[in-house]
């Protein structure tokens, strides 16, 4: 029998007892090898939402829950919540004394609610019954006396909601990294408000006889100033915050960064002088333009003597969704001013994420403008643990929600197991999926979008030979002809052909195979239970020849064990048929890491210093990083490198960086069994 992924079952970390086996019993049960057990989920709703920036859909079908491939690595969503930075992050990060937007739970008498800073003052674990609450944008695994904040100003626990009644939330802006376009938008946007630049290309020593060549930028708030050193020291550019002098024109002191060296200097002027066309530099130069010429009171306003700047940065900001209007002032310096309520305001700063902390306080004693979102359905669901956040306002916005502290973030230990032989061997079944499916793309509220086969684990385990869930559940998605991209390492995806070039051939349908090596004895001590290479390269082929739009998913790459083979996955994977790449960075949440640094042991001994040292060396000095635009790739030498690898490799193979758009064009809802037919 072959071995499975987990040799143990790690405690639920949110346990308070645990049982510790004797030596007797643990030598009886390393020698037994469980069987799967298949559980009948009872969920009523089949599609989940997701606002994720690291994956190319918004919604998802999972047909399981829990994976019998037995891998030695798992995904596991967490619920963002807003922090008082206005970012979104995961509430696994957040710590006793952090600060979240909180708002009043109750007004004063006469006056409406407020949006108010929330120090956490604690973190606990508690054990519940549950219950699933689905709204039209989020999905929560609560309890039933939880509260939420929604329709006629009420507060009401999970238990008297239903589909009559709407919660209060924010938009969502999943948080981003500063990367190197960010940095570079940064310091234009900054020095373009702030800045003095006096150099020319060419200009050598003012001993020569050129001009004395400088760039300075000098504000009273050091904030800015201490994110400028440190974006310009990635550049290689060394400065330092020194005070200032303005002489007469302000009271208040004021710091300044300044450069005069002539090789520093041409580096700054193609920073400042070179516009990108990427997402990260229009937020990082929105960023800077706003921290050097932004205020935040009873309006956000951006403010400039030249008009065509503030046209320019208009251009970037209607670019990444957010509308500003010009208000002109003859003779004065003319302004643009942020249209919409305070919610587009934090949507503003968790899209930008500017420096200075007091412009994002001035939110903090409005109204929170929160926009309604319905809900769809109360599930019932076990006993599970659940994370208590306890607040000083007693409030919080979790997934964009209005909340009263705790609620439970929904992963296989949430539903009482373990993360480790339970995920393997305890395989939830939800066995109404296509009918739950079917409802959902027939409601007149679905708006066609590219749904995912799967979104969590894999749609093509071995249940799925028997049961035909996903099967089922495809034929829903091609009767719509609503559009599915399906990511999987089962040579049974080929079973489903038929289908799948149906849906093809109207732009809607693509899929990704999974490859991790293509060494077939890692590969069988890592993935016991999944089709070796060989098997997925052929399903590529098979599909490939089908006319299925086909890529390679290079996942997890593994720092010192599998990263070295990416140019011959992806090698391998083009001649067999497809046509696009992906990678994602191995990724070790919550109990995988134990898991998989044990796996390691048993497996490669004399390589796991090496390989956890490298894991750690680009998740930050840890084993894993949930930022978004971080958490799939990694940050350092490390991960840069392994990207170059890539990337270079992936054009070598002459495969695209992305799959084909897919299309709704073609969705249709079927008449319902025994409706009338329409007349011509």
């Amino acid at each position: 029998m072959r071995p499975r992924g987990s040799t143990t079952n790690p405690p639920n970390r949110f346990e308070s007892l645990r049982y510790v086996a004797s030596a007797e019993e643990a030598t009886a049960d390393a020698e037994t090898n469980p069987e799967t057990r298949l559980l009948s989920d009872p969920s009523r709703t089949i599609v989940a939402t997701n606002n994720s920036p690291d994956i190319g859909f918004g919604a998802s079908v999972n047909p399981y829950r829990g994976c019998e491939h037995a891998c030695s690595y798992c995904l596991a969503p967490e619920t963002p919540v807003l922090f008082a930075d206005l970012t979104w992050r995961p509430i696994g990060e957040v710590c006793a004394g952090d600060v979240l937007v909180g708002f009043d739970e109750f007004p004063e008498p006469g006056r409406t609610r407020k949006l108010r800073p929330a120090v956490v003052e604690a973190v606990w674990c508690s054990r519940k019954p549950s219950q699933r609450l689905v709204t039209e944008s989020s999905a929560v695994v609560t309890t039933a006396e939880h509260r939420w904040f929604g329709d006629g100003s009420r507060w009401r626990r999970t238990d008297q909601l239903n589909q009559s009644r709407w919660l209060a939330r924010l938009p969502v802006v999943p948080a981003l990294p500063f990367d190197t376009d960010y940095r570079a938008g940064y310091i234009a946007g900054l020095s373009l408000g702030d800045g003095t630049f006096r150099y020319q290309p060419g200009w050598r020593s003012d001993k020569l006889g050129f001009p004395a060549a400088y760039w300075r930028v000098a504000m009273i708030d050091r904030e800015p100033l201490f994110r400028l050193v440190s974006f310009l020291s990635t550049f290689g550019v060394e400065a330092h915050i020194r005070a200032f002098s303005a002489g007469k024109r302000t009271r208040t002191d004021m710091w300044k960064v300044e450069v005069r060296s002539l090789s520093r200097l041409a580096i700054i002027h193609k920073l400042l002088f070179t516009e990108l066309e990427s997402q990260g530099y229009r937020r990082g130069f929105l960023a800077g333009f706003f921290d050097a010429e932004g205020h935040n009171g009873t309006s956000l306003r951006i403010s400039q003597l030249d008009i065509e700047v503030l046209n320019r940065v208009r251009r970037i900001a209607a670019s990444l969704g957010l509308r500003f209007e010009l208000e002109p002032r003859a003779g004065h310096a003319s302004t643009i001013r942020l249209v919409g309520s305070i919610a587009d305001r934090v949507q503003f700063f968790s899209i930008c994420q500017t420096a200075i902390r007091r412009k994002r306080d001035a939110l903090f004693g409005f109204e929170p403008a929160t926009s309604p979102d319905p809900v769809h359905a109360v599930e019932p669901g076990a006993t599970v643990d659940v994370v208590d956040v306890q607040t000083s306002t007693r409030t919080f916005f979790a997934a964009g929600l209005a909340t009263h502290n705790c609620y439970a973030r929904p992963t296989h230990e949430y539903l009482g197991f373990s993360a480790g032989l339970d995920f393997e061997t305890r395989i939830l079944v939800k066995e109404r999926a296509p009918e739950l499916l079917r409802q959902r793309l027939g409601a007149k509220s679905w708006q066609p979008q590219v749904v995912a086969l799967s979104g969590v684990t894999d749609p093509y385990q071995p249940a799925e030979r028997r049961l035909e869930l996903t099967r089922r559940c495809l034929a829903v998605l091609a009767e719509f002809k609503n559009p599915v991209v399906i990511v999987t390492k089962s040579f049974l995806v080929t079973r489903d052909v038929d289908l799948l070039a149906e849906l093809a051939r109207s732009d809607a349908a693509s899929v990704l195979l999974s490859i991790t090596t293509l060494d077939p004895e890692l590969q069988r001590r890592m993935e016991p239970y999944a089709a070796p290479p060989s098997k997925r390269l052929a399903a590529i082929e098979k599909l490939a020849a089908a006319g299925v739009p086909v890529g390679v998913m290079v996942a997890p790459v593994i720092p010192g064990l599998t990263d070295h083979e990416s140019p011959k996955i992806l090698e391998a994977a083009a001649g067999a048929g497809a046509r696009f790449a992906g990678r994602v960075v191995l990724r070790l949440p919550h109990g995988v890491a134990e898991l998989f640094e044990a796996w390691l042991a048993l497996h490669y001994p004399l390589r796991r210093a090496k390989v956890m040292a490298r894991i750690r060396a680009v998740r930050g000095g840890k084993t894993y990083d949930s930022r978004f635009g971080v958490r799939q790739r990694g940050t350092g030498l490390w991960a840069d490198e392994m990207a170059a690898l890539f990337d270079l490799a992936r054009r070598r193979a002459g495969l695209a960086e992305r799959g084909p758009s897919l299309s709704v064009a073609h969705f249709r809802r079927p008449a319902a069994p025994g409706a009338q037919l329409a007349l011509l």
